[in-house]
């Protein structure tokens, strides 16, 4: 029997993730209460109680947070934009705002934080620790996997989701309630239907709490999808396409290589498209238990 409140929790959840998507692709467009309230089709008199029920933070907290924290990650991998320009590109109304909002955010100016490099996100972290929010673990040794990059189009990619928010290491659970609702929809097509997960938040800044990612399937045109479940566009364009091959617990050494060793010396920086990873196998299936990923990550010329 079907559990109706059930039901009614993911129709609210749905509502809200066509929110939290709008707010990420228009951080520097139209954010008026009126406005985003219309996307969740909740009247703007509730929806702020709703948004907060379920996200965990006011609206305006979440749209300063993800400001800020996208200004972070450009400072550091986005070297050819001025510190005007990312204020200008994230929504700021002038520099003197943004530099108030980024400096109540990491306790430092955006100068020094790009001045800092790598050490001011270790830094950062730290502090969030010290405070009591967890953080993704940090991966300093080095371990042998199979790791090769080229730089390569992808195309756009229709896919259904199921958002997960906390540890990204779980991301699984919303993987099983996605097949629940796409094995009976015959929505596994081998060869061509592909399995991806989407990352929304960088872990270096954001709190395991508040990480956000898709488990995603592709889909066919007109797929019809409710509740819970989203539908959403991956742009195609140029990707840094990382083949790995890896255990379960190497995929954050392996972001960590993509970043640190092959984009500094590429040429290239991120773009502000979506990343994610392409599973090329069943980890059960192979021998060694490898998983065979494709790490994809947004990138134009620096």
């Amino acid at each position: 029997m079907v559990d109706q409140a059930e039901l009614r929790r993911q129709e609210y959840v749905g509502r809200i993730n066509r929110v939290l998507d709008y707010v990420r692709e228009n951080t520097a467009g139209d954010l008026r209460l009126e406005t985003v309230a219309r996307v969740a089709n909740f009247s703007p008199y509730h929806f702020h109680r709703i948004f907060k029920a379920i996200v965990g933070e006011t609206l305006n907290d979440y749209v300063r947070r993800l400001r800020a924290q996208r200004a972070a990650s450009q400072l550091i991998h986005n070297p050819t934009l001025t510190i005007t320009e990312i204020a200008g590109g994230g929504g700021y109304s002038s520099s003197s705002a943004f530099s108030r909002e980024f400096r109540q955010h990491f306790g430092l100016s955006a100068t020094q934080f790009r001045a800092g490099g790598r050490n001011s996100l270790d830094r950062f972290r730290e502090e969030l620790v010290d405070q009591g929010f967890a953080m993704q673990s940090k991966h300093s040794e080095r371990t042998d996997m199979v790791f090769r990059v080229e730089a390569r189009e992808e195309p756009e990619r229709l896919v259904a989701y199921v958002r997960h928010v906390g540890d990204y290491g779980r991301i699984g659970e919303a993987f099983q309630r996605l097949a629940r609702w796409a094995g009976p929809r015959r929505l596994f097509r081998n060869p061509e239907t592909r399995m991806l997960s989407v990352y929304h938040d960088n872990p270096d800044v954001t709190p395991v709490a508040k990480l956000r990612a898709d488990a995603c399937i592709t889909v066919p045109a007109g797929t019809k999808v409710k509740r819970d479940i989203g539908l959403m566009t991956l742009p195609g364009g140029a990707y840094a396409a990382a083949y790995v091959e890896i255990d379960d617990t190497q995929y954050g050494e392996a972001w960590d290589r993509l970043f640190s060793d092959w984009l500094p010396e590429s040429g290239y920086q991120p773009d502000d498209r979506p990343c994610y990873e392409l599973y090329l196998n069943d980890p059960r299936k192979h021998p060694q238990r490898r998983h065979i990923v494709e790490i994809c990550e947004p990138i134009r010329p620096l």
